[in-house]
C-alpha cells in the first residue's frame, strides 16, 4: 500500500523537516527525505504513522531492514533509536563544534555505530563537511531540546 501525501506531510512536519536520526535539515537536500519504517515492513511493519520516521537518505540507506546494532563500548546487541518512543536528547549529543553527534546511552552508541552519523567508517566523510556548511547558514544543529521549548 502506497503512503499518501497527507500521511508524508504529517511524518514531515512531526520531524520538524529534520532527519530523526541525524537531525539533518531537509531543506538542504535536493530531494525529499524518505519514510523509514522503525519495524521494517520485511519485519512485518506497517505504513501506519506511528512506524514511520522522516529520515535523510544517507540515514535511510544505512539503517536499511536493520533495528539493533553493536554498542562499541560494551559490544552488546541494542535496539536502534526509534524516535516514535525515544527521545533524541536522551540518546544524543552534539561536539562542541555541531560536526559531530555523540551516543551517551548505549541505545545512542549503537546507533551512532550502525548508521555512522559522523561518516566515520565511510571513506567520503561528506556529512562533517555539510554540517559545516549547515553550521554556517543557521540550519544545523538544532539549538534547543525541543522538550524545553517555550
Amino acid at each position: 500500500m502506497a503512503i499518501n501525501q497527507i500521511k508524508r506531510l504529517l511524518v514531515r512536519k512531526r520531524a520538524k523537516y529534520l532527519c530523526e536520526y541525524c537531525h539533518s535539515p531537509e531543506l538542504s537536500n535536493a530531494t525529499l527525505f524518505t519514510l523509514d519504517h522503525l519495524v521494517p515492513q520485511s519485519l512485518g511493519g506497517s505504513d501506519e504513522a506511528d512506524n514511520l520516521a522522516l529520515a535523510c537518505h544517507r540515514c535511510n540507506s544505512r539503517r536499511y531492514n536493520f533495528t539493533t546494532g553493536i554498542d562499541p563500548l560494551n559490544q552488546k546487541e541494542i535496539a536502534l533509536f526509534n524516535p516514535r518512543k525515544q527521545q533524541w536528547f536522551d540518546h544524543f549529543i552534539w561536539t562542541v563544534d555541531g560536526l559531530k553527534i555523540l551516543g551517551v546511552t548505549p541505545t545512542g552508541r549503537a546507533t551512532c555505530h550502525r548508521l555512522d552519523l559522523n561518516d566515520e567508517f565511510h571513506e567520503d566523510g561528506f556529512i562533517q563537511q555539510s554540517r559545516r556548511v549547515w553550521l554556517e547558514a543557521g540550519w544545523h544543529p538544532p539549538r534547543e531540546d525541543p522538550r524545553h521549548e517555550k
